[in-house]
């Protein structure tokens, strides 16, 4: 059991992050005994280091304790970038170094000192970092991270440095990992449906844009070796069908998206569909720009999502000005409501448009998820993370961050990249999922299959690596019931050892997906007494108890 001391304000952050590393904790009390002390930016309670195996003190400044404890202090930083086990990860609010030879833990990369150290005596071992863990955690759960650091899975490094410390001491440690049962982690597959209809554009700006990327841009693409022959083909009949198009004599090649359900094998998964046509929108200045405006709405492609659902996909919003007006937000979401004739649970902005205050808007009008947070204009981890996790001033409603974009990976004007590279970049996010666990959003729009992109080969390509390195593909709202079940699960110590309590109506939903695990650290091992370094445990049961140290599970 890990022991909390904090900040009063932030204990909604610690809440936050105690939801990630699912892990039994509570905050501090004075009469009980702990396995871990975690200290942020507070002094220890006096006479608490010797009752702790392990004690792990975070702050951006100096404590008393420095002094107690003859810590040299090094330099004070607004931010920096150090080094874990050769992982680079950045700090974004204060940071201490310290002038100590001990750099194994943790390494800031320009001045080269230490920003943690480590001290051990009899019946002491506590572990001094220098920054301010809660700190971190908003800023990434509110703010976000900027381009440069897009590819570094934050939050996570923050949690495995955790993680590593406790394990490190030999301590035993149960987490319910965010790994589903039987899989490896969690792929969540998803489309923007913006232009679903070429028919709808008589020759405006997206029709003259696709004229000239399909005729001009395919050409210079391959000369640049960055699209085939074959594409460029394919680009230029389509341009020659589009007269046709337009007088009903030829098949509209854009209105082909249900094509994803059999590209995907049918696993399900969600499209965001617009409301309503001809609306930019607003900023929270004022008008939106007009090439904002869809030239669809719902009603407009009944008939394409009456088939999606039939085939076990979701439908959801993609919202015009839900992320700022709550009066908005429940008129959007019953306008596709109508169409589909059941409620949605999720929702995602169009351009991405979002603030601080869009989680309480989009809790008030009865979402369960949102899909915003992401890059326009790369791939990577925005919030920081590979989790759903909850917004800090909302109540329940969950954030399924977004990872992989299509256009952010293909646009000349963001990442520019071929299909190769494009294939590779990926490929980096795929192999962190599968050492960390958790989801990888992806959202490939809707006419990326269609002339003049022709972007489905690769996403193709890309399902089939997912498939082939155990990922469960899925939808968006299965994601984050998955994540609800997980959050769902309580801690309590027990004479038996820890007990896993999730006797709960949201955990016992027949919802379809995975079951949980439970991962024990530093347990005994089952064959001949082989120490190892975690054993997992499938949660099948209404009311299991862990005891570490023999990593049995004992139904009470």
């Amino acid at each position: 059991m890990i022991g909390l001391i904090a900040k009063p304000e932030d204990h909604e952050v610690a809440r936050e992050f105690f939801e990630l590393f699912k892990t039994p904790w509570e905050f501090y009390r004075p009469e009980e005994r702990y396995d871990v002390l975690v200290c942020v930016s507070e002094e220890l309670p006096a006479g608490s280091v010797p009752e702790a195996k392990l004690i792990i003190v975070y702050a951006g400044q100096e404590l008393r304790y420095d002094c107690e404890a003859k810590i040299e202090i090094g330099i004070h930083l607004k931010g920096g970038t150090l080094f874990y086990h050769g992982e680079r990860f950045p700090i974004y609010d204060s940071l201490l170094t310290f002038l100590d030879e001990q750099k194994d833990i943790l390494e800031e990369e320009q001045s080269r000192q230490s920003a943690a150290v480590r001290r051990r005596a009899i019946g002491e071992n506590v572990v001094r970092i220098g920054y301010d863990l809660f700190r971190e955690i908003r800023l990434l759960l509110s703010l976000g991270q900027p381009l440069e650091y897009a590819g570094i899975p934050t939050v996570e490094v923050h949690i495995g440095l955790l993680r590593d410390l406790i394990v490190e001491s030999d301590i035993p440690l149960v987490e319910i990992p965010p790994i589903p049962q039987g899989y490896a982690f969690i792929a969540c597959l998803t489309h923007d449906v913006d232009h679903p209809s070429i028919r709808h554009h008589r020759w405006d700006h997206t029709a003259w844009g696709f004229l000239y990327r399909a005729l001009i841009g395919s050409a210079l693409d391959v000369l640049r070796g960055r699209k085939s022959i074959r594409h460029l083909m394919s680009n230029w009949a389509a341009a020659a069908r589009l007269p046709f198009v337009y007088l009903g004599l030829a098949r509209d090649f854009w209105l082909d998206f249900d094509r994803y359900l059999s590209i995907e094998q049918h696993v399900g998964s969600t499209f965001f569909v617009l409301p309503f046509k001809g609306d930019p929108g607003r900023t929270e200045s004022g008008s939106a720009p007009h090439l904002r405006a869809s030239g669809y709405g719902v009603t407009d492609i009944d008939d394409r999502i009456q088939a999606v659902m039939r085939d076990g996909g979701e439908i959801g919003l993609h919202g015009i000005d839900a992320w700022v007006d709550n009066t908005s937000a429940e008129g959007e979401k019953t306008q596709i409501e109508k169409v589909t004739g059941a409620p949605i649970d999720g929702v995602r902005m169009h351009w991405l448009y979002f603030n601080s205050e869009s989680p309480v808007l989009l809790e008030k009008a009865g979402f369960a998820y949102d899909s915003t947070v992401g890059y326009n204009e790369t791939v990577g981890y925005r919030a920081g993370t590979t989790q759903v996790y909850k917004p800090i001033n909302a109540t329940h409603l969950l954030e399924l961050p977004m990872h992989v974009m299509d256009t952010a990976l293909f646009y000349p004007t963001y990442l520019g990249l071929s299909s190769e590279e494009a294939a590779k970049r990926v490929d980096t996010l795929i192999e962190n999922a599968m050492r960390l666990g958790g989801v990888l959003t992806f959202n490939w729009h809707d006419r990326s299959i269609a002339a003049e992109r022709l972007w489905g080969d690769l996403y193709a390509r890309l399902l089939d690596t997912l498939k082939g390195t155990g990922a469960w593909c899925t939808s968006a709202t299965r994601v984050v019931t998955w994540f609800q079940k997980r959050r769902s699960v309580a801690f309590r110590k027990s004479d038996r050892g820890m007990e896993v309590d999730f006797n709960n109506v949201a955990i016992n939903t027949n919802d379809g997906g995975p079951s949980l695990r439970v991962r024990v650290y530093n347990s005994q091992g089952s064959t001949e007494g082989v120490r190892s370094l975690y054993v997992d445990i499938a949660l099948t049961i209404d009311h299991m108890c862990v005891t570490p140290t023999a990593a049995s599970c004992i139904c009470s």
